[in-house]
């Protein structure tokens, strides 16, 4: 198990815990390839360099990266399908794409070397999070279109996992299977797994004593709350994933045992964070919005992307011995933050104030509506076990009062008995905004 004082495991140990200045100077022999590429193969890149007055052979230091473009996710739609891809469509081995429910998909794409190299990086990160060669990882991640079920899956077997490829729903059957096939490492949203420990315990199975050791979590912002309810009702230890489409698909960054940030993979990423109202960047420790750029994609090399994801790096030296920056909690998305009255407001948020209620269930929905000209927020939560009108009446009371003097904005609180809120199989929603749809 890959804890605080076990003895670290590693893929790819020469590369993990390569000195910095090595990874550096990697990095930019990497990244001069990347814009190489990028300039010579993809218009819209050449076009993008050109108006800003900067070429690839511009960049002399890392920090010269500053000088050129960022790239946004509407540029991935505004080029569909293929526009951004660096090499002929023939030579595209795979292509994801998101759902596209706001209007055109996202489209993405690897080549046989991107494959190879991705399923490298998961086997690498799953080795971080405490996975060994051996383990049985059930995967509850969904497959196709979606990157992660099947970033995951090769990547699990690369390392010498055995894989169940699950993917979500079917909870009852996942629940039999986790304990039929002696599952020891679970993947999965952290929503959905919490779905699984809750129907587990309706069932009579107890997971927490059973042979799983660790959870990987990602695809949705989670807290540290969340955390400890997922440790304690399915007896591992959670681990925070993170990756994204756009730049690969999980496999970005993943938290060692020591779970103090998870370790991104500066071999394969250039890290920076930035001010989203200014774009300048913002000095190491201190809050703001990621960007990434890819070092060594081929189909899709991706230049300065704007994640949206809020968070903060560290260089500080981890105990685990890996060399790499991390990447501390993403706290929420510029995308999803929610402007109520006035006051910016992230779910994640307002989830870290729930969950330290006695008596509240770790799942919740926020519906934003408008009455008149003002903006209106009801918090729905559950309780853990039946309870009187009575007791629900003084719960909302408090969970009012707390999301008040915590983050500062007024809502109305709606407390509903066990069960009666949706629950997730995949990427948990969250919040319903009535106020786009006009209402």
């Amino acid at each position: 198990m890959s804890a605080v004082g076990a003895a670290p495991f590693y893929f790819a140990p020469e590369i993990e815990r390569l000195d910095r200045s090595a990874l550096r100077r990697l990095q930019f022999e990497r990244l001069k390839e990347t814009l190489g590429r990028a300039y010579a193969c993809v218009p819209h890149h050449r076009q993008a360099f050109d108006r800003a007055g900067v070429r690839p052979e511009d960049l002399s230091r890392l920090e010269d990266i500053t000088r050129f473009p960022f790239t946004v996710k509407t540029d991935l739609r505004d080029t569909y399908p293929f526009g951004l891809f660096a090499v002929p469509r023939e030579q595209v081995a795979r292509l994801h794409a998101s759902s596209g429910t706001t209007g055109r998909p996202t489209v993405v794409g690897y080549t046989a070397d991107d494959l190879d190299s991705w399923a490298d990086l998961i086997a690498r990160s799953l080795a971080c999070a405490g996975g060994r060669p051996g383990d049985v990882m059930h995967n509850a991640l969904g497959y196709g279109l979606f990157t992660g079920g099947l970033g995951f899956h090769y990547g699990a077997e690369r390392l010498g996992c055995t894989v169940v490829p699950m993917s979500g729903g079917q909870t009852e059957k996942q629940i039999r299977l986790i304990c039929d096939f002696g599952a020891t490492i679970l993947n999965a949203t952290p929503s959905y797994a919490l779905n699984l420990a809750e129907s587990a315990e309706r069932m009579g199975v107890d997971l927490a004593a059973g042979s799983l050791r660790v959870g990987v979590f990602g695809a949705e912002p989670w807290s540290e709350t969340m955390r400890g309810e997922l440790d304690r009702r399915l007896g591992i230890r959670s681990i925070d994933s993170y990756g994204l489409s756009e730049v690969m698909g999980p496999g970005v960054a993943m938290e060692c045992g020591q779970r103090n940030g998870m370790h991104a993979w500066e071999d394969h990423f250039l890290f920076e964070v930035i001010d989203p109202e200014t774009l300048e960047p913002v000095p190491m420790g201190q809050p703001g919005e990621l960007v990434i750029t890819t070092l060594t994609k081929q189909a899709l090399p991706m230049v300065r992307y704007r994640t949206r994801d809020i968070s903060m790096i560290t260089d500080e030296p981890c105990p685990c011995g890996r060399t790499h920056l991390r990447i501390l909690r993403v706290t929420g998305r510029n995308d999803d933050m929610l402007i109520i009255r006035g006051v910016n407001v992230y779910p994640s948020q307002i989830e870290a104030v729930l969950l330290g209620l006695p008596g509240v269930a770790p799942h919740y929905q926020l519906i934003l509506s408008r009455q008149g000209w003002l903006d209106h927020l009801t918090v729905e939560v559950e309780t853990v076990s039946p309870s009187s009108e009575e007791d629900r009446v003084r719960l909302a009371n408090q969970v009012r009062h707390h999301v008040k003097s915590t983050i500062g904005v007024s809502c109305e609180a709606l407390v509903r008995l066990p069960g009666q809120l949706p629950r997730s199989e995949g990427k948990a929603v969250r919040v319903r905004d009535l106020r786009k749809e006009g209402a």
